[in-house]
């Protein structure tokens, strides 16, 4: 009887789900289990807080200053490009000019060859010289022995001139290939700056108005003097400038006051850093490397206590930027963007190196 009873009792045996009873049961599962989450929170990575302004500030700052050393290289990559490109051009033109005198000297065989003809006798040396191969030509050249004198002269000019042509060729094909990697060096680094930029912008507009006004001030301190100099004609006059030169490059930067910064900008409208220093000097009859760790070494170096008005000043451990000294402590520069070619103390951003331009 108690067995009957403990019998009775026993639960009876489930039997696993299968088939379309299984996905049933595996999708209530879940959404119930999605539900009870949802309602007490259970798994839910927790809000990161959002970032002070002062981490704001601070982040735009650094994408900035990345964003320039980036300009820095996609400046001397463009520069680099475009001496790729005028080599590219110049063989190219090298290789057209050696095929017209080419086929100016097999146009000299071609009476040979008529003449030749004509007998029935047309010497294989003169076909070969003839043919549009110059591979084959280059192989099989021993014909020449077998030519007259003449025909000998004119046979080994040709193959003279084939050889070379084909040297200048297999240079250009180097340069092209050169500058193709170049090309793509600058894509790089322009998709770089742009990046760095709008994520920069992105980050400033996180801000309120107020917030912004006040990194723009902070900013200005930090880089340098506060908007652009209205009064150009303050420190017009160069005193002790070193020469007729550095005072042409300081009353050019003076002139270029105002003016918006843009990445790879040389002028006249609008400049980057070192393509301020660069145009400045120009202007004063010098050429100057394009990015500021060429420019540093286009003269002699100077001690910052022995400044002169036309210096060039550089700043960060990366020599990132360049300015113009003008004396008294002060600059013209090309700040970063959003901030005009200004005025500024050399002592507020950190100081890298000086160089008096030869």
């Amino acid at each position: 009887m108690a067995a009957h009873r403990r019998s009775a009792h026993r639960k009876p045996k489930q039997r696993p789900f299968t088939g379309s009873a299984a996905r049933t049961a595996a999708t209530l599962a879940l959404a119930g289990a999605a539900t009870a989450g949802s309602v007490t929170g259970a798994g839910a990575a927790p809000a990161e807080p959002a970032p002070t302004t002062a981490q704001v500030q601070a982040k735009v700052d650094r994408l900035y200053h990345d964003a320039e050393v980036a300009t820095e290289k996609y400046n001397g990559a463009k520069e680099k490009a475009a001496a790729a490109t005028r080599t590219v051009e110049a063989l190219t033109d090298e290789a057209a000019r050696r095929t017209d005198r080419l086929n100016t000297t097999r146009n000299a065989l071609g009476s040979l060859a008529t003449a030749q003809y004509r007998g029935g006798t047309l010497d294989p040396a003169l076909q070969l010289a003839l043919s549009s191969d110059p591979d084959a030509y280059l192989q099989r050249a021993s014909y020449l022995d077998r030519a007259g004198d003449r025909q000998s002269g004119l046979l080994r000019n040709i193959k003279r001139q084939v050889s070379r042509i084909t040297r200048v060729k297999d240079r250009a094909d180097q340069e092209t290939e050169r500058l193709a990697a170049r090309r793509t060096e600058l894509r790089e680094h322009r998709t770089a700056i742009r990046t760095k930029l709008t994520e920069a912008r992105r980050l400033l507009d996180t801000l309120t108005a107020g917030e912004r006004a006040a990194y723009e001030s902070s900013a200005d301190a930090r880089h340098g003097g506060g908007p652009a100099h209205a009064d150009r004609s303050a420190t017009r006059a160069p005193v002790g400038a070193p020469d007729s030169r550095a005072a042409q490059a300081v009353a050019f930067a003076h002139g270029a006051i105002g003016k918006p910064y843009v990445w790879g900008a040389t002028g006249p409208n609008a400049f980057d850093c070192s393509g301020l220093t660069q145009a400045a000097w120009k202007a004063a009859g010098v050429s100057l490397p394009r990015t500021t760790y060429t420019q540093i070494n286009a003269g002699a170096r100077v001690a910052r206590s022995e400044l002169a008005p036309g210096d060039l000043v550089f700043f960060y451990s990366g020599i990132s930027h360049v300015g113009l000294y003008i004396g008294g402590g002060q600059m013209i520069h090309a700040p970063r963007p959003g901030a005009p070619v200004r005025i500024a103390p050399i002592d507020q951003m950190p100081f890298a190196g000086a160089t008096r331009v030869a």
